[in-house]
């Protein structure tokens, strides 16, 4: 459990109460939600634990955990494209972290050289099956 923010309350608290209490779940993380702060595109989904949720409100550039890796990263270190945050806002029972960024460098959110994770389009109208396409968009610069 985390010492550096307080325990959330009851729900009537959590919903109303102008303190910052998040609720982590059991693995000691909250979801993440990251918007460009002009355009409003969604550009990646990610994890904060309270020491990255820390680091990201006292720096104002984002902070999260890979639970792939299991550590602390600052968005940007290797990629130079760092996330700085222009607003952060939380959901109704403080679960979920929205996070609107302006990122620097080459503009990529996604480690695969893409502006946003989300690159891929499921195609709607019929049942999902084994070959379901998907439709790729470009990698940012190309």
């Amino acid at each position: 459990m985390s010492t550096l923010f307080p325990t959330p309350g009851d729900k009537a608290n959590l919903e109303s109460d102008v303190r910052l209490t998040p609720k982590f779940g059991p693995d000691g993380l909250v979801t993440c939600i990251v918007t460009d702060a002009t355009s409003g595109e969604v550009l990646m989904l990610a994890h904060m634990n309270a020491e990255a949720l820390a680091l990201s409100i006292g720096t104002g550039i984002a902070h999260y955990w890979s639970r792939s890796r299991q550590e602390l990263w600052r968005k940007g270190d290797t990629s130079g494209s760092v996330q700085t945050i222009v607003e952060m806002r939380v959901d109704c029972d403080q679960d979920a972290v929205w996070i609107k960024v302006e990122v620097g460098g080459s503009g990529a959110s996604c480690h695969t050289g893409r502006r946003s994770c989300f690159y891929r389009s499921v195609p709607l109208g019929s049942a999902p099956a084994e070959n379901t396409v998907l439709r790729f968009d470009e990698p940012s610069g190309s």
